[in-house]
Protein backbone atom coordinates (compact mmCIF):
# COMPACT_ATOMS: atom_id res chain seq x y z
CA UNK A 1 0.00 0.00 0.00
CA UNK A 2 1.19 3.31 -1.02
CA UNK A 3 1.01 6.34 1.35
CA UNK A 4 -0.50 9.71 0.75
CA UNK A 5 2.88 11.02 0.16
CA UNK A 6 3.92 8.71 -2.35
CA UNK A 7 0.41 9.30 -4.38
CA UNK A 8 0.82 12.56 -4.57
CA UNK A 9 4.28 12.62 -6.47
CA UNK A 10 3.01 9.82 -8.69
CA UNK A 11 0.61 12.21 -9.52
CA UNK A 12 2.49 15.51 -9.85
CA UNK A 13 5.04 13.68 -11.51
CA UNK A 14 2.16 12.85 -14.12
CA UNK A 15 0.65 16.27 -14.46
CA UNK A 16 4.83 17.66 -14.59
CA UNK A 17 5.57 15.32 -17.99
CA UNK A 18 1.45 15.67 -19.46
CA UNK A 19 2.74 19.80 -19.08
CA UNK A 20 5.84 19.59 -20.48
CA UNK A 21 5.40 17.68 -23.37
CA UNK A 22 2.38 19.54 -23.86
CA UNK A 23 3.19 21.15 -26.74
CA UNK A 24 5.09 18.10 -28.63
CA UNK A 25 1.65 16.01 -28.14
CA UNK A 26 -0.98 17.17 -30.31
CA UNK A 27 -4.67 16.94 -28.16
CA UNK A 28 -3.28 14.59 -26.29
CA UNK A 29 -5.51 13.21 -23.33
CA UNK A 30 -4.45 11.88 -20.18
CA UNK A 31 -7.17 10.29 -19.54
CA UNK A 32 -6.91 8.45 -22.75
CA UNK A 33 -3.02 8.00 -23.09
CA UNK A 34 -2.68 5.96 -19.53
CA UNK A 35 -0.09 4.36 -21.54
CA UNK A 36 2.34 6.91 -21.73
CA UNK A 37 6.15 6.65 -20.61
CA UNK A 38 5.88 8.17 -17.30
CA UNK A 39 8.05 6.29 -14.97
CA UNK A 40 5.88 5.04 -11.93
CA UNK A 41 8.18 3.02 -8.95
CA UNK A 42 6.95 0.72 -6.40
CA UNK A 43 3.35 -1.14 -6.54
CA UNK A 44 0.50 0.98 -6.73
CA UNK A 45 -3.12 0.00 -5.93
CA UNK A 46 -5.01 -1.56 -8.88
CA UNK A 47 -7.95 1.47 -8.55
CA UNK A 48 -4.93 4.06 -8.79
CA UNK A 49 -4.15 5.57 -12.08
CA UNK A 50 -1.95 8.49 -11.74
CA UNK A 51 -2.27 9.40 -15.33
CA UNK A 52 -6.17 10.07 -14.74
CA UNK A 53 -5.89 11.54 -11.61
CA UNK A 54 -3.56 13.86 -12.95
CA UNK A 55 -5.84 15.12 -15.83
CA UNK A 56 -8.28 15.79 -13.18
CA UNK A 57 -5.95 17.81 -11.36
CA UNK A 58 -5.47 19.87 -14.71
CA UNK A 59 -8.78 20.35 -14.77
CA UNK A 60 -9.26 22.04 -11.78
CA UNK A 61 -6.16 24.12 -12.45
CA UNK A 62 -7.65 25.26 -15.39
CA UNK A 63 -10.60 26.83 -13.24
CA UNK A 64 -8.09 29.01 -11.72
CA UNK A 65 -8.79 32.43 -13.39
CA UNK A 66 -6.01 34.26 -12.34
CA UNK A 67 -3.65 36.30 -14.59
CA UNK A 68 -0.72 36.35 -12.37
CA UNK A 69 1.02 39.00 -13.99
CA UNK A 70 -1.55 41.33 -13.02
CA UNK A 71 -2.00 39.95 -9.15
CA UNK A 72 -0.57 41.65 -6.67
CA UNK A 73 1.37 39.78 -4.02
CA UNK A 74 4.67 39.85 -2.64
CA UNK A 75 5.74 36.06 -2.58
CA UNK A 76 4.26 35.70 -6.05
CA UNK A 77 6.48 38.63 -7.82
CA UNK A 78 9.15 36.69 -5.82
CA UNK A 79 8.08 33.35 -7.57
CA UNK A 80 7.96 34.82 -11.19
CA UNK A 81 11.41 36.51 -10.09
CA UNK A 82 13.11 32.48 -9.61
CA UNK A 83 12.50 32.37 -6.51
CA UNK A 84 10.87 29.50 -5.77
CA UNK A 85 11.01 28.74 -2.22
CA UNK A 86 8.33 30.95 -2.09
CA UNK A 87 5.97 28.98 -3.75
CA UNK A 88 4.21 27.67 -1.31
CA UNK A 89 3.75 31.08 0.33
CA UNK A 90 2.28 32.43 -3.03
CA UNK A 91 -0.19 29.46 -2.98
CA UNK A 92 -1.35 29.78 0.17
CA UNK A 93 -2.13 33.46 -0.32
CA UNK A 94 -3.07 33.31 -3.53
CA UNK A 95 -5.94 30.34 -2.42
CA UNK A 96 -6.78 31.93 0.89
CA UNK A 97 -8.05 35.61 -0.79
CA UNK A 98 -9.48 33.70 -3.71
CA UNK A 99 -11.42 31.34 -1.60
CA UNK A 100 -12.55 34.47 0.77
CA UNK A 101 -13.76 35.94 -2.58
CA UNK A 102 -15.53 33.26 -3.54
CA UNK A 103 -17.40 31.42 -0.35
CA UNK A 104 -18.65 28.54 -2.59
CA UNK A 105 -14.61 27.96 -3.75
CA UNK A 106 -13.50 25.67 -0.50
CA UNK A 107 -9.94 26.87 0.54
CA UNK A 108 -8.32 23.43 -0.35
CA UNK A 109 -10.09 23.27 -3.90
CA UNK A 110 -8.84 27.04 -4.35
CA UNK A 111 -4.88 25.71 -3.01
CA UNK A 112 -5.12 22.72 -5.57
CA UNK A 113 -6.26 25.13 -8.31
CA UNK A 114 -3.83 27.87 -8.06
CA UNK A 115 -1.13 25.42 -7.27
CA UNK A 116 -1.42 23.80 -10.27
CA UNK A 117 -1.91 26.68 -12.56
CA UNK A 118 0.56 28.43 -10.65
CA UNK A 119 2.98 25.20 -12.04
CA UNK A 120 1.42 25.84 -15.67
CA UNK A 121 2.20 29.34 -15.82
CA UNK A 122 5.98 28.97 -14.59
CA UNK A 123 6.38 25.84 -16.84
CA UNK A 124 5.17 28.22 -20.18
CA UNK A 125 7.54 30.66 -19.11
CA UNK A 126 10.53 29.45 -17.89
CA UNK A 127 10.19 25.34 -18.18
CA UNK A 128 13.42 24.78 -16.15
CA UNK A 129 12.58 26.99 -12.84
CA UNK A 130 10.39 24.43 -12.01
CA UNK A 131 10.84 20.91 -10.91
CA UNK A 132 7.61 18.90 -10.03
CA UNK A 133 9.47 18.32 -5.93
CA UNK A 134 8.44 21.86 -5.35
CA UNK A 135 4.28 20.54 -6.12
CA UNK A 136 4.46 17.71 -4.17
CA UNK A 137 6.39 19.42 -1.33
CA UNK A 138 3.49 21.87 -1.30
CA UNK A 139 0.66 19.62 -1.28
CA UNK A 140 1.86 16.97 0.87
CA UNK A 141 2.94 19.75 3.43
CA UNK A 142 -0.69 21.27 4.01
CA UNK A 143 -2.20 18.93 6.24
CA UNK A 144 -5.29 21.00 5.34
CA UNK A 145 -5.28 19.65 1.93
CA UNK A 146 -3.92 16.05 3.24
CA UNK A 147 -7.25 15.21 4.87
CA UNK A 148 -9.34 17.27 2.41
CA UNK A 149 -8.08 14.75 -0.45
CA UNK A 150 -8.29 11.89 2.19
CA UNK A 151 -11.94 12.91 3.80
CA UNK A 152 -12.94 12.70 -0.26
CA UNK A 153 -11.69 8.94 -0.40
CA UNK A 154 -8.09 9.82 -1.66
CA UNK A 155 -6.73 11.32 -4.72
CA UNK A 156 -8.65 8.53 -6.93
CA UNK A 157 -11.92 10.03 -5.47
CA UNK A 158 -10.76 13.59 -5.88
CA UNK A 159 -13.89 14.41 -8.57
CA UNK A 160 -16.24 12.29 -7.52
Amino acid sequence: MTTFEEQTEHVVNALYYDLLHDDEIDNRCLQTDSGGPVPFAGELPSDFDPVIIASRLRQIGDQCNMDFERVSSQALAEVLTGKMEKFEAAVDSLSRSWSDQNPEMVYERAFLSVSVKLMMHILKKVPSMFHPSQLITVINGNAQVKNYIEAHGGWENLDD
